[in-house]
């Protein structure tokens, strides 16, 4: 091996060691990157508000009747109402990103790319020297995490499209009655704000009011389009999961058992697929929950259900209730202990937890589930009396394996 590759594989490797350690210490699993990925998305939703508003306003709060207020907002125009709405989606969606939600991250995304579009087209000031740049950070810093944002249930989903449409709505309230002199007949109410962007959203366009100028004409052009973002992505997050889930199982020719005195099995590892093969020599029937749908055997011929275990509606899909058992054998210990607090909202189904760190072992022995199985440990005491000669305790081998010790 060449000089410069040697010390570039010996700086790598202490480069992960480092972060590997600083990882446990820090607990980064249970918190990063989502969080501080979603605090700076809320952080830059709040600051998106403040530029129109600040130029509606103009900082003398004390000094402004409600007609003089009015006039400035309405003022505001195209330059602030669009920059208002993007937000306000960004607020609402960093606490999806905080539950690591994939929907959430594709939204965002979505809302980030036409915030650098409006940062772009309006004239600059004091915020633009670091807005825009942290804005383009921020969305290389979620591309570059996607992985990290994986979960995924039809609750989820319905929640943020409710959250998009209530967004949307009251964008297009605020603005055409802000704007609403330049509508004939002028919208002068709230409830006829409403009616005119119910109106407009649903494209029924019954031409009762008229835009009559081309800033009301591109605040509806903003709308419709943002119309159309939000029905597509409602549209991809809820039917196109449930669509290709049927398909799916349609070509696969997969069908789901009868999940009822069954074993769950939660992960694909190697101590899942074990304990799997001995559980159906004893004629016990096995449901799988993955992440992902399976690309191949042997787990696209068995009996999955593919989502986020920690989420008591894919453990209610794959029959949590009438299980015998739900078992945690994921690699990653953090999301083994949330499959066991959420398996015991279910009732009174029995837990079972692997660890893979011995470090770990009291930490999810807190969450107490009912049986804790640590096999690298007992793995680690057999290689130890081999080497060392001693005898082998068959009591202690079982309380290492059962992580009693």
């Amino acid at each position: 091996m060449r000089p410069d590759r040697f010390l570039h594989s010996r700086l790598s490797t202490r480069w992960q060691a480092l972060w590997s350690r600083l990882s446990r210490t820090l607990a980064l699993d249970a918190w990063f990157p989502h969080v501080p990925l979603g605090l700076a998305v809320g952080l830059l939703g709040a600051v998106h508000l403040l530029p129109p508003l600040i130029r509606a306003l103009g900082l003398r709060f004390y000094s402004q009747t409600l007609t003089t207020l009015t006039l400035n907002l309405v003022n505001v125009g195209l330059a602030g109402l669009p920059q208002i709405g993007v937000g306000l989606f960004l607020l609402s969606m960093s606490f999806g990103l905080l539950l690591r939600s994939r929907l959430a991250w594709v939204t965002t995304v979505l809302s980030l790319g036409a915030g650098i579009v409006l940062l772009l087209l309006q004239p600059g000031d004091h915020l633009h020297d670091w807005l825009l740049p942290y804005s383009v950070a921020l969305l290389l810093g979620l591309l570059a995490s996607f992985p990290y944002f994986d979960r995924s249930s039809l609750a989820t989903a319905t929640l943020f499209a409710v959250t998009c449409l209530t967004v949307l709505i009251g964008y297009g309230v605020i603005g055409s009655y802000l704007l609403g002199d330049l509508f004939q007949p002028p919208i002068d109410s709230l409830e006829q704000a409403l009616y005119f962007t119910v109106e407009t959203l649903s494209t029924v366009g019954y031409g009762d009011i008229v835009a009559q100028t081309p800033q009301a004409r591109l605040f509806l052009v903003s709308l419709i389009g943002a119309g159309m973002v939000a029905v597509a992505t409602i549209f991809g997050a809820i039917l196109v999961p449930l669509i290709s889930r049927q398909l799916e199982t349609l070509f696969h020719g997969r069908k789901a058992m009868n999940r009822k005195d069954h074993y769950i099995i939660v992960g694909a590892s190697a101590l899942a697929y074990n304990t799997f093969q001995e559980l159906c020599r004893r004629g016990e029937k096995i449901t799988f929950i993955l992440r992902r749908e399976p690309e191949g055997p042997p787990f696209s011929e068995l009996d999955v259900v593919v989502g986020d275990a920690s989420d008591l509606d894919v453990l209610r899909q794959a029959g949590g209730e009438q299980a015998k058992a739900i078992l945690a054998l994921t690699d990653d210990d953090s999301e083994n202990a949330f499959i066991v607090l959420a398996a015991k909202e279910l009732g009174k189904v029995r837990t079972i937890a692997a660890v893979n760190d011995a470090r770990n072992l009291k930490r999810l022995r807190r969450v107490k589930p009912n049986l804790v199985i640590a096999p690298p440990v007992l793995g680690g005491e057999l290689l130890a009396m081999a080497l060392s000669g001693e005898a082998i305790d068959s009591k202690r081998l079982m309380q290492l394996l059962m992580g009693s010790v």
